[in-house]
């Protein structure tokens, strides 16, 4: 099989870590007989820099003729630390997400035996956790309009807004995912304060008769985010709106005992983007100590949800366990004991991979 992979590399530790999910695709072509074309674009930051527009279009036609995009990360802190900044990265990944149709991020959780003491949370809370959430993300309070500030600068307003349509096509996506696992879709709402939570509420309802093999439940968001805590195994499939899914998900992540073990995946209408969950990291952008295994599972789900390929898909997912069994791995996890550089993790994985 050939492929046309867009490689959006970002900012900060993006670039790194990208380099080494590539090494490990690299090494699944040579095993299993696949021929990569990768195109290279700009976006965030980087994109700001060198023309201004932190999505330009020349990246979004990049992005357009390829079969999937591999995405690293955004951000930078002198955009971070200026709120007056006109143009931001964070722009760049929303005009990305609306562009290409992204309209649902699929964001799995799960637990590695070998690292659960790892976890800041009791093990007999989180093992054997494994749970996904699919976040509305083309939509909500981070596109709403009208949004600004007073005259005065003494007054914000942002606006969330939702359509049954937007709604109806991310919930029936959380349905079909939990028909292929444990039939369980928890709808994650504030529907006793907002209105948009109550038209989620009522369309996800109106779905429920189509899908009679799925149970479903209702919860308010500040009940998931205290249960994902307390008994994440709970859980099997979530479905919520852009801000709530943003921020559980990353509330979830640290079950697994670091945020840079969490892939996602992008879907929608056009192609398929796929990325870890955590950010540019710009504190160790350059010094090789970033981990990478967050971006090498997003290759692996790459393999899975854009090219069909399962086999592909295991054969990372294998090595990246093998890789936190034997201890190959960045200082982040190892916590004093011996450590790998980001490269040195990235290398060690693809040789596996090739044996």
């Amino acid at each position: 099989m050939e492929m046309n992979i867009a490689l959006l590399p970002g900012d900060g530790i993006g670039p790194e870590v990208i380099d080494q999910a590539v090494k490990v695709v690299k090494a699944v072509g040579k095993k299993f007989g696949h021929e990569f074309t990768f195109n290279e674009a700009v976006v965030g930051a980087t994109a700001i820099d060198k023309t201004g527009d932190p999505y330009p279009d020349a990246t979004h036609e990049i992005c357009m003729k390829s079969d999937a995009v591999l995405f690293g990360a955004i951000g930078d802190p002198k955009y971070d630390n200026d709120p007056k900044a006109k143009v931001r990265p964070e722009q760049g990944l929303l005009k990305m997400r609306k562009n290409l149709g992204l309209f649902s991020n699929v964001r799995p959780t799960f637990t590695f035996n070998s690292l659960i003491h790892k976890s800041p949370l009791k093990k007999e809370r989180i093992e054997g956790t494994d749970l996904v959430f699919l976040r509305e993300l083309t939509s909500g309070i981070y596109f709403g309009e009208p949004r600004g500030r007073s005259e005065q600068g003494d007054k914000a307003f942002d606006t969330n807004i939702y359509t049954k349509e937007e709604i109806s096509r991310l919930a029936r996506m959380g349905f079909e995912f939990a028909q292929k696992r444990r039939k369980l879709l928890t709808c994650v709402d504030k529907a006793n304060v907002l209105a948009t939570s109550r038209l989620w509420r009522e369309t996800v309802q109106e779905l429920e008769p189509e899908y009679p093999d799925v149970k479903v439940e209702y919860e308010f968001v500040d009940a998931v985010a205290m249960r994902l805590i307390q008994w994440p195994k709970a859980y099997d499939v979530l479905i919520t709106e852009n801000l709530f899914g943003d921020i559980l998900t990353d509330e979830a992540s640290v079950i697994s005992g670091s945020m840079g073990l969490m892939p996602s995946a992008s879907l929608g209408t056009h192609v398929k983007l796929f990325e870890p969950i955590h950010g540019s990291y710009p504190q160790a952008a350059g010094k090789n100590i970033a981990n990478p295994l967050a971006t090498v599972l997003s290759a692996a789900m790459m393999f899975e949800y854009a090219f069909n390929l399962p086999e592909e898909a295991k054969a990372i997912s294998d090595v990246v366990n093998l890789s936190l069994e034997k201890g190959i791995v960045t200082e982040d996890i190892a916590e004093g004991e011996k450590s790998y550089s980001t490269s040195e993790v990235g290398d060690w994985l693809a040789e596996q991979i090739s044996k």
